[in-house]
């Protein structure tokens, strides 16, 4: 069930309510040492005809860029892996499981590329942030708040936040973009320092019997 309990919306950009949340997010989620969660991923882009849905697990060093997500799809009724992300903070791994491929790249620092760990930090650079009230799902309270990037070039051009105003936790994020594509992030699980070993952040190529390494640094 969906509801709208308010509909108050804030004209003025960076407006107080909004950072008040925002940072209450942030500092609660960097007093962690790591968090793991599981969420669904959907992308949506009517123009194209693409209309799909993977789930997926992320776990995430809270005070720095070191990050694992895995990828899954339906095979056969049941979750496959079908794409790994991989950093360390300075170096990127996308593994392809489907071509048995990895590709290596250096962190993108722009701000356009968007994954999952960074969505609980995302608003402290490059964005103006309002608060747009609150809406109630499944009996839920949630804050909203939308985004806009700083620069106007940027191929994002709003971010939209739902954020548990209980657990001062974000919910969701809807990232659109200039090409009509919809980004949709929803956190189902959220468990903070769980055991996750330093190994999990580097790519180690003796787990893929056979990968190919494509190196696009």
């Amino acid at each position: 069930m969906f509801a709208i309990a308010c509909t108050q919306v804030a004209t003025a950009q960076n407006d107080p309510k909004a950072k008040a949340i925002l940072n209450d997010v942030s500092n609660k989620y960097k007093t962690y040492s790591n968090v793991k969660t599981d969420f669904t991923y959907t992308l949506n882009n009517p123009k194209a005809g693409v209309n799909e849905t993977m789930t997926g697990t992320l776990y995430a060093k809270a005070k720095s860029a070191k990050y694992k997500v895995i990828l899954y799809k339906k095979d056969n009724g049941k979750n496959a892996v079908n794409q790994e992300l991989i950093s360390d903070g300075k170096t990127q791994w996308t593994y392809l499981k489907k071509d048995n491929e990895v590709q290596v790249n250096e962190v993108d620092a722009s701000g356009e590329a968007m994954n999952p760990s960074q969505l609980f930090t995302i608003y402290e650079r490059g964005f103006k942030y309002n608060y747009n009230g609150e809406q109630k799902v499944g009996g839920v309270s949630y804050q909203v708040i939308d985004l806009t990037p700083t620069d106007p070039k940027k191929q994002i051009f709003k971010v939209r936040l739902m954020i548990d105003k209980a657990k001062k936790q974000i919910y969701s994020a809807q990232i659109f973009d200039k090409g009509g594509s919809k980004y949709t992030y929803t956190l189902k699980t959220f468990v903070p320092n769980t055991a996750v070993p330093e190994t999990m952040f580097a790519f180690d190529a003796k787990q893929y019997p056979g990968v190919e390494v494509v190196d696009l640094r």
